[in-house]
């Protein structure tokens, strides 16, 4: 019983192989909770036993490196499995899964692959819930074929999907903060950040691609900015912790893309007078570029701006966001961000969207790169090539001057919007 985890917190490795065991030793996985249970075991090899289930409880083992449970009974892997923080290396070859294309995967991938997709949620349910659930799919892909007309595209569909993995704050050692002044609530109240690693804009024209997906946004769903704003930062240059404040227009300096260093105050009357002069030229109404931005700040006394932890202003939402965090073809990791004046919920609606055009944009340039990947199955569930590397987000908090939270992006209940085209592995 748990006698034998007092015992014994040294232990590295427990070899149980060929011992008919019809279960994991009881005191071996003690309910998760602190202090973790076995803090040092990381290697548990189990193999050639009549073992019949393994519980959730196996992400308690903190250590836990390299796991056998080859040649057992096992019907389901849980999807714990995915949440033991260590794990590297596992077998579970010869054991009659219930999960078919797991079984599959479990012969033929690496443990990377497998603890995907069971993170993502395999089929670790209840078995009237499975029968639902396939049903639901069977319809799914049915649906599917007559859209595409095709049907053996459909595993490769299924592993192509864009994948994007969240990691939690409490997993992350340097999570960003950003942290927000009273004073925005009067001028513009609104910021949901997050940042988004691994995205590649070298090739060819994704850069260029990256930001005129940007504007088209800020036309379409932001509603010609009214709604929202957007601003993306090269995470490398983001100096964190962040301030979301306000400054008067004749304090607030920064240099704004592809510009020299000036007040907001003259900013904007440089780009009125660029705006008239315009109009004169072309005789016409419409100005383009920045200047339809101009009267969003009409009568304000205090602008908003993003400070970084040097002072700098990297963000003046909604006019432009500053030469120094620029992405370039080199960056890989962003800082994104939306502000409103209008709600939080049109902040985080818009981010979704960009998440999801980030994510799609990303996989097109890698699909041009490489060629179309391989056609083989098995190659398709174990991610071909690089197609199937997910876009990790990083959770970032909004918290007040004391600390307290306000939001946090993206929570749960987010990405429900793009849910259909995305995969989110939580």
């Amino acid at each position: 019983g748990p006698g034998l985890a007092r015992a014994a917190p040294q232990l590295q490795e427990l070899l149980l192989s060929g011992n008919r065991l019809r279960a994991l030793p009881g005191g071996l996985l003690p309910p998760a909770g602190p202090p973790a249970p076995f803090p040092l075991l990381s290697r548990l090899d189990a193999a050639d036993n009549e073992v019949e289930e393994l519980g959730a409880d196996i992400a308690a083992l903190p250590a836990l490196k390299s796991l056998d449970v080859a040649n057992n009974q096992l019907r389901e892997l849980p999807a714990a499995l995915a949440d033991c923080p260590r794990l590297k290396e596992a077998n579970f070859r010869g054991n009659q899964l219930r999960d078919k294309r797991l079984e599959k995967m479990v012969n033929g991938c690496q443990t990377k692959a497998i603890l995907e997709y069971l993170r993502a949620g395999g089929r670790g349910k209840g078995k009237a819930e499975s029968a639902r659930e396939e049903v639901r799919k069977k319809k799914r892909e049915k649906q599917q074929k007559k859209d595409s007309g095709d049907g053996e595209q459909d595993e490769v569909e299924e592993a192509s999907k864009l994948l994007v993995k969240v990691l939690h704050v409490s997993e992350n050692p340097a999570p960003l903060v950003v942290k927000v002044s009273p004073g925005v609530k009067d001028v513009r109240a609104f910021i949901v950040c997050c940042v988004l690693k691994g995205v590649n804009l070298k090739p060819g024209n994704a850069l260029k691609r990256f930001l005129s997906m940007q504007t088209k946004l800020h036309e379409d769903i932001c509603e010609k900015r009214t709604a929202a704003t957007i601003a993306t930062h090269d995470l490398q240059l983001v100096k964190a912790p962040l301030t979301y404040d306000v400054q008067p227009p004749d304090e607030l300096k920064i240099t704004p893309l592809g510009r020299k260093e000036i007040k907001a105050k003259d900013l904007l009357r440089q780009l009125q007078l660029e705006a008239e002069e315009q109009r004169k030229q072309k005789k016409r109404q419409n100005v383009s570029g920045l200047h339809k931005y101009l009267q969003l700040l009409d009568g304000k006394d205090n602008y908003p701006c993003l400070v970084d932890a040097e002072g700098a202003v990297i963000s003046f939402p909604p006019i432009t966001n500053s030469e120094k965090t620029k992405i370039r073809k080199e960056t890989r990791d962003l800082f994104l961000e939306v502000t409103s004046d209008t709600s939080l919920q049109i902040c985080k609606d818009v981010m979704d969207t960009l998440i999801l055009k980030i994510a799609e944009l990303n996989r097109s340039t890698l699909e041009s790169k490489e060629g179309s990947g391989s056609d083989m199955e098995s190659d398709a569930l174990c991610g071909a090539g690089n197609l199937n590397l997910p876009l990790v987000m990083e959770q970032v908090r909004a918290v007040d001057m004391d600390g307290n939270l306000k939001v946090l992006y993206p929570s749960k209940t987010d990405l429900a919007t793009v849910s259909s085209l995305l995969t989110v592995i939580r």
